[in-house]
């Protein structure tokens, strides 16, 4: 199991799990952004920066990916086009996105994006909670577990 972040817009605490998780676990870790962060000195965690441009780092995600990876993401489209590749999808907050919840998430995506495009005022999503932080982290070791069977 290869574990991709799409870590231009996930949070620092998550990136902070990941890095331990890779650590740990000596799975490789491999961060695509668009601008350079800072990545700890470690033979398992890579950091690509893809050219700006949209989807350029969904583009390159999905061109690398295997069967069997994960791929950490808040992009819904991304998520799809992983679970495509038989590769799996998980959000920042632990969701595990599947073939039967994708349809639902793109849907309502669209249904939000449509109502914005109205003038309607949607609001963004909730803040992001300790609870959320630890939710993350047991479903990434749960699928690590389940990955590395």
């Amino acid at each position: 199991m290869h574990i991709w972040v799409d870590a231009d817009a996930c949070p620092s605490v998550i990136k902070d799990i990941l890095f331990k998780a890779a650590r740990r676990t000596g799975l490789p870790l491999s961060l695509v952004a668009n601008h350079s962060m800072s990545v700890p000195p470690d033979k398992h965690i890579t950091l690509t920066i893809v050219p700006s441009g949209f989807d350029a780092a969904d583009d390159y995600i999905v061109e690398k990916i295997e069967a069997g990876d994960l791929v950490i993401t808040g992009d819904i489209p991304l998520a799809a086009d992983i679970l495509a590749k038989n590769a799996k999808a998980m959000n920042n907050r632990g969701d595990e996105y599947d073939k039967s919840s994708i349809r639902a998430a793109l849907t309502m995506r669209d249904f939000m994006d449509t109502m914005r495009s109205s003038g309607e005022h949607t609001g963004g999503p909730k803040a992001f909670s300790q609870r959320d932080k630890q939710n993350f982290a047991n479903a990434l070791d749960r699928m690590i577990t389940a990955g590395t069977r």
